[in-house]
């Protein structure tokens, strides 16, 4: 039953933290490092991977219209549609390129909590920067976010292979950087993660095997419908919020998190 709680802390976590960009993977990590599971290590690490598919459906749920091509009869938004997939798919290349050459060492040498303290005080850093310097925001439609943005945007999620750095903060970061208004930027971010987190979870899957327990099915099965649940909340919290706000406050957030936890880690 304690496993069971952990996996719908981790769902909450994961929900919350992985649309906001403060490191959804960072979290989990910092949690599970300071109340661990029983559960062995690749479970574990297959754990964090497939019940972003939870939060992977809540996008497609809220987003269905924007997402599906013929969801309207119009021909503009069918063609709109289709030319977003196309981008998405630039986009998706230079993460799933990097991420299956150095999963493995990804794995084992950056995952511990002073990479992600360093990573959450550095991303944070850059956040306020850009908040206090980039006042330019011309593309206000996912319409005019061109190839070569997409490409370099996809350029940007290559960071978030690092923990601690947010795969949302990345890409949001890179797209405003880039002239997308945070609107633009947050959907962006939001439809990037659909082609990457499917292809991340099913490979671990597929690597990890099937073979686990009653206990660690249900608790992949809890944590993954606890993501979803929270999700569909906090994408259309964070939708509202910037129309009117930046990003400065999780910037702040980002930085007292990492101090914390490098007080831990020196304590």
């Amino acid at each position: 039953m304690l496993e069971i709680l952990k996996a719908i802390i981790l769902g909450i976590i994961q929900g919350i933290t992985e649309w906001l960009p403060v490191s959804s993977t960072g979290h989990m990590i910092l949690f599970e490092n300071w109340f661990p599971f029983t559960f062995s290590k690749e479970f574990v690490d297959l754990f964090f991977v497939f019940i972003q598919l939870g939060s992977i459906i809540a996008v497609i749920v809220l987003f269905f219209n924007k997402l599906f091509p013929w969801s309207s009869s119009s021909k503009a938004h069918q063609h709109n549609t289709i030319l977003l997939w196309v981008k998405i798919v630039i986009a998706a290349f230079p993460g799933a390129i990097i991420g299956l050459l150095f999963d493995d060492m990804i794995d084992t040498v950056l995952y511990t909590p002073l990479v992600i303290a360093i990573a959450l005080i550095v991303y944070g850093l850059l956040f306020i920067y850009i908040e206090r310097t980039k006042k330019d925001h011309p593309k206000n439609s996912l319409n005019l976010i061109t190839y070569k943005d997409a490409l370099l945007i996809g350029v940007f999620q290559v960071l978030a292979l690092v923990p601690g750095t947010s795969r949302s903060g990345a890409t949001i970061l890179g797209a405003i950087i880039l002239g997308a208004s945070r609107t633009v930027a947050a959907e962006f971010s939001f439809f990037l993660a659909i082609p990457m987190m499917f292809g991340a979870s099913f490979l671990k899957l597929i690597k990890a095997g099937f073979s686990w327990t009653p206990l660690e099915w249900s608790a992949l099965a809890t944590g993954t419908i606890v993501a979803f649940v929270v999700s569909l909340l906090v994408i259309r919290f964070l939708m509202d919020y910037v129309k009117k706000h930046d990003f400065t406050y999780f910037a702040y957030y980002r930085i007292a998190l990492a101090l914390v936890v490098l007080t831990l880690i020196f304590i």
